[in-house]
């Protein structure tokens, strides 16, 4: 089976590469300079080239702030670009898996995101992502779009590398606590990717089709989150840190970020009876990569 998956050095498509070999899957990352998703011209040579079974967007513009003021350049990557991939998965009749955020709702729900919930983003970011999944949808019917939050992995860069390096040099970090989400790993994201991609390449059936939310099992806070990096971190020798707990306000970002990223993963586990692990279990395998020591079996 071969699977083109757009991007080189991201979270997600280093994971998809990683673990496709493991499972002997062929899988063919494009990115710069072969492709440029702010280019749709340069999309459809180099991907039929490659003769794919699947296509899996994963490339994307991530920097949420930096989009406030580069709109042009974050729709064109997050919401032409994957409307263009569409268009060449449909000429060649094939499935595109993609991802999408949770920075395409507004955040204000009291309760956990379902796929039902209408789509409310409060910043560019999120407007050029839920532009990606309009066009998706309105290209082709065979999509898979999968919402997921709280990215983090041994790769890139991301909220777990980032709170160990700034802990190298400080005793206390101030990280926010009101607002909520499922932390996801990137190794996970691919598993769930091949698994999916395996599946609707041979099966039609439009229940597999569709929006899905894809995130790590239970929930936390930005800090809640970093006290328990830097508590896996002291197991394996790590300096400990203390986490300051303060709200939005006091960490103002060009961009507005939804209080409630909690998104429910059950439409997946039905459809096809797939689950994430718990974001803690997915923690420690991720400290464990990072520093190379396992934390110590509790007796």
């Amino acid at each position: 089976m071969r699977i083109v998956v757009t991007g080189k050095e991201g979270q997600v498509d280093t994971s998809l590469q990683s673990l496709g070999e493991a499972l002997g899957l062929e899988v063919i990352r494009v990115g710069l300079p072969e492709i440029d998703l702010s280019k749709p011209e340069t999309l459809a040579e180099p991907i039929k080239a490659a003769r794919p079974d699947v296509i899996i967007s994963s490339a994307a513009y991530t920097a949420v702030d930096k989009a406030e003021s580069e709109t042009e350049l974050a729709q064109a990557i997050n919401g032409d670009g994957p409307g263009a991939l569409a268009k060449i998965a449909a000429e060649l009749d094939i499935p595109l898996l993609h991802l999408s955020t949770d920075y395409v709702f507004a955040g204000d729900k009291d309760g956990i995101y379902t796929e039902s919930d209408a789509p409310g983003p409060v910043s560019v970011y999120g407007m050029t992502k839920l532009s990606g999944e309009t066009q998706i949808a309105a290209a082709t019917a065979n999509h898979v779009i999968l919402r997921t939050a709280w990215v983090y992995s041994p790769y890139g860069n991301n909220f777990v590398k980032t709170m160990l390096r700034l802990g190298e040099t400080r005793d206390e970090l101030n990280v926010v606590a009101d607002q909520k989400g499922c932390p996801t790993y990137a190794p996970e994201i691919a598993r769930a990717l091949l698994h999916i991609a395996q599946r609707v390449s041979k099966d039609p059936d439009p229940k597999l089709r569709g929006i899905f939310h894809l995130t790590g099992q239970g929930e936390t806070t930005w800090a809640g989150f970093a006290e328990v990096i830097f508590e896996g971190s002291a197991l394996r020798g790590g300096k400990a840190v203390k986490v300051t707990p303060i709200p939005t306000e006091a960490y103002p970002t060009p961009a507005k970020r939804p209080a409630n990223s909690r998104l429910s993963g059950e439409k997946l586990a039905e459809v096809y009876d797939l689950r994430l692990d718990p974001w803690r279990v997915s923690l420690d395998d991720c400290l464990t990569r990072l520093t190379g020591v396992a934390a110590p079996v509790k007796e």
